[in-house]
């Protein structure tokens, strides 16, 4: 993929107020850890994420979506009644139908003439969505969408803790495999794309690859549960980030190619947010500097679709990202997928 006319007009992004601790969360798994012989700590220690947040129970992905976007749109200026498609490209979904997107086009009183629909895959749908965007806008359908995503981690974390806590037989292994779960966090994120002549914003989405290795379709799966309160998720971390990792090598190759860059023309990398480890081997695997990264792991957990942007957008704000430079954007998803795309400041 590579486009010519399209600018990254605006990107913002919301976060929940309250913060919990890897440890509050060992401290629930108290009962279970005691059984097995587990320490506290070990969840910090194995992930480097110290805290994460969650929207308070009840909140709705579309609310928080908005969130993000009334500040995207306030900080921009930029007219809405021009953005002529959105997407709302979350895993977490306000319900089955209609689109959740729907509810974000009615509150942020888009016009009828803007296209709206919900996209998701996996931590993925965000990129995956900024792309669908970019291609209309190239092949001159619209000239500005909108992006959004409001995750909420918190019913599948809470889901997590009861599930462990209220089998007597949960093992080392249901423990090991439910581990990638209790990772999980809250934001949103919403990013403005236009088209070259009405962008009043110099960063451009250069291009993009995407690839799959679908027969990893097995290694992370989650679904809502008979009786429950939340999803539930089966993890093989170890063999996920392994694949991960293969599939990431495979296509960033791939993106220098499509952009005609080299690995020394890119200033700065933006990851998706899983854990110190993925984010450790990953940048060892591509030959990239610790230093051209910017990991908000430790702090915020994983965000799923959000965790990208995010991380794009605070970057931005603390002055880790400079005019002029060359960033690429390193996505991996469950199923297994993987998106990057290289962009200009």
């Amino acid at each position: 993929m590579r486009f010519e006319h399209v600018h990254i007009e605006s990107i913002a992004h919301a976060l929940p107020e309250e913060s919990t601790t890897s440890e509050e969360l060992e401290r629930e798994l108290e009962p279970v850890y005691d059984r097995l012989g587990l320490s506290v700590g070990r969840l910090e220690l194995m992930s480097g994420i110290r805290e994460r947040r969650f929207w308070p129970e009840g909140t709705r992905p579309s609310e928080v979506a908005v969130r993000a976007a009334r500040k995207l749109l306030s900080e921009s200026g930029f007219d809405r009644e021009r953005i002529g498609l959105l997407i709302h490209a979350a895993v977490s979904r306000d319900f089955m139908e209609p689109a959740t997107a729907s509810v974000v086009h009615g509150a942020l009183g888009l016009s009828e003439r803007c296209t709206a629909f919900d996209l998701s895959n996996a931590c993925l749908g965000f990129v995956n969505a900024m792309t669908v965007v970019a291609r209309s806008i190239e092949s001159g359908a619209i000239e500005a969408g909108l992006v959004v995503a409001g995750e909420d981690g918190g019913p599948l974390v809470r889901e997590t803790v009861r599930a462990l806590v209220g089998n007597p037989e949960t093992s080392r292994q249901d423990v090991k495999r439910a581990y990638a779960s209790l990772t999980i966090a809250s934001g949103a994120a919403a990013c403005l794309l236009t088209r070259d002549d009405v962008a009043g914003s110099p960063r451009r989405l250069v291009g993009g690859i995407a690839r799959a290795a679908t027969e990893h379709v097995g290694l992370c799966q989650g679904d809502l549960v008979e009786g429950g309160h939340g999803p539930l998720m089966e993890t093989d971390s170890e063999a996920l980030m392994r694949a991960g990792n293969e599939l990431a090598a495979r296509t960033w190759s791939e993106l220098l190619h499509e952009l005609d860059w080299r690995p020394s023309d890119v200033d700065r990398v933006v990851t998706h947010q899983v854990g110190s480890a993925h984010r450790r081997l990953l940048l060892e695997t591509l030959a990239i500097e610790p230093e051209r990264d910017f990991p908000t792991v430790g702090e915020l957990g994983n965000i799923g679709s959000v965790s990208l942007p995010l991380t794009y957008d605070v970057a931005e704000r603390v002055g880790h990202l400079q005019p002029g430079q060359r960033v690429a954007w390193l996505g991996i998803g469950s199923g297994l997928h993987c998106c990057m795309l290289g962009t200009t400041t």
